[in-house]
């Protein structure tokens, strides 16, 4: 435990790491401890069940200085749960990328040609988050494993979740996370599934009696003092070979939480309808994770919205919201289109390169831009809301009943646009269409209106000094945001 004048204590858990080099034997054990605030913080007090452990440098102290890193990611209560911020009070808007077999560096026939380092950097560019299966699921290594079975030999069955391989852990999966930490990337690492059933079995542990808390202490201990590591529970949770249940995985999420010691983002992946009410027992959530593959903005819009009130009114993420590519049919505008309509629906939303089923970035990784087309106007998106969009004062607006409706400010509109708004300061409307006459009536006061086109990575301002009512078109593109901003 550590202490801090200004702080009861802080519980960090320690783990087994073998030779501290990827071996696995040896007799080194870490900690990893984060300090979230300035001072002297001590090392107060070490239990351990081996005796040569026990009290093992207490007293030890080290003292804090400011940093300029935005730290942890933390559900804001000021904008009512709906959106992120980061411990300095920033909030950075999200997309997320999908490559769920990359720590493996193998697909179909041999290696990728990749490596986790690059691919860590290189996605970095353009999204600030990637999930990912911390095994190697359809695609593993066929000598490193993440597991040890019972006479010591590497296996990737999650059976033997209670033995984790420090060869694995440390080379892959430190790799990752590690890398992502530093580039500011959200390491979202998904601990059960998802695909193979060595991947999907381990948080059943049926090697270890149906218990997988050593497993998730050990993960805990490990990876929940990074301010960039989020976990996602299991893919899929619902649907796959072997399924879970809500209890279960209620029970699983409680334990979990009580071994991290900082505001951990965590969730699970569910299937393609909305979130279960009944995972919102035990406080262990604190983000809600949807999949639907959607083309539309609307459809993409209320897919988030609606499911913000079911989860108990916490941030909201498609994270299956479209893969681009032959795979699912979704072209590189579906996949914009969706994306702006996720944010208008008050959320976030994840991509992935799918050329195939099984097959292309979404699962082994080796990600270049160059494929996954849609990664250069989703960067510009998100610079452009980071830059000029105060979002996380926002909420979503009821649609338009009619075409022709109203929706806000905004009037005449189709009935396939959707808007936010912060009553008396700003507003956004996102189309996917042309038309003509679209009004807005201002409140008052001087108001700058601009123009994103997502598609044509255009920005342009139309008015510096608009007041009253304000009548525009909206062009032809499948993804445009209007941003209105009171100037006084």
């Amino acid at each position: 435990m550590f202490s801090h004048p200004l702080v009861d204590g802080v519980v960090v858990w320690g783990f087994w790491d073998g030779d501290g080099k990827g071996g696995a034997s040896g007799d080194v054990y870490k900690v990893r401890f984060c300090p979230d605030r300035e001072g002297v913080w001590t090392l107060a007090e070490v239990r351990s069940n081996r005796e040569e452990l026990a009290g093992e440098r207490e007293g030890y102290s080290i003292r804090c200085v400011g940093s300029d890193h935005p730290g942890f990611w933390v559900a804001d209560s000021a904008t009512q749960g709906r959106w992120y911020k980061r411990s300095d009070g920033s909030h950075p808007y999200i997309f997320g990328d999908t490559l769920y077999s990359f720590l493996s560096e193998y697909k179909v026939k041999g290696p990728t040609g990749g490596n986790i380092r690059d691919d860590v950097i290189n996605t970095s560019k353009y999204f600030n988050k990637i999930r990912f299966s911390v095994s190697g699921d359809r695609y593993p290594h066929p000598e490193v494993k993440p597991f040890l079975d019972d006479k010591g030999k590497a296996t990737d069955s999650g059976e033997f979740c209670h033995r984790p391989n420090p060869g694995w852990w440390s080379g892959r999966v430190d790799v990752a996370v590690r890398t992502a930490f530093e580039v500011d990337q959200i390491a979202d690492m998904i601990l059960n599934g998802p695909d193979a059933y060595d991947s999907r079995c381990i948080l059943k542990a049926a090697k270890n009696g149906g218990d997988a808390t050593p497993y998730l202490r050990y993960v805990a201990a490990r990876y929940g003092s990074y301010p960039n590591v989020w976990i996602c529970l299991c893919n899929e949770f619902d649907i796959k070979k072997p399924k879970y249940s809500t209890k279960e995985i209620v029970k699983l999420g409680t334990t979990m939480r009580r071994f991290l010691p900082n505001p951990t983002p965590m969730s699970i992946h569910a299937s393609q309808r909305d979130w279960h009410k009944g995972l919102n027992e035990g406080g262990w959530h604190d983000h809600v994770i949807i999949q639907r593959k959607l083309k539309k903005l609307p459809d993409a819009a209320e897919w988030v919205s609606r499911n913000y009130g079911i989860g108990g009114k916490a941030p909201v993420i498609d994270d299956e919201l479209a893969y681009e590519g032959k795979g699912d049919g979704w072209s590189e505008g579906d996949v914009i289109e969706a994306h702006l309509g996720a944010f208008l629906g008050g959320g976030y939303g994840t991509t992935g390169h799918k050329p195939a089923g099984k097959q292309g970035h979404y699962f082994w990784g080796n990600f270049k831009a160059e494929e996954h087309k849609a990664a250069d106007n989703l960067k510009w998106l998100r610079e452009q809301i980071d830059e000029n969009v105060t979002f996380w004062k926002m909420r979503p607006v009821g649609p338009a009943k009619e075409d022709g409706g109203k929706t806000s400010v905004f009037s005449n509109v189709d009935k396939d646009f959707r808007a936010m708004e912060w009553k008396g300061r700003e507003y956004v409307l996102g189309t996917n269409g042309r038309r003509g006459g679209v009004r807005a009536r201002l409140p008052k006061g001087r108001w700058v209106v601009t123009r994103y086109d997502v598609v044509g990575k255009k920005k342009r301002v139309i008015a510096e000094d608009a007041r009253g009512v304000v009548e525009f078109e909206t062009p032809g593109s499948r993804a445009v945001l209007f941003h209105f901003e009171r100037k006084d």
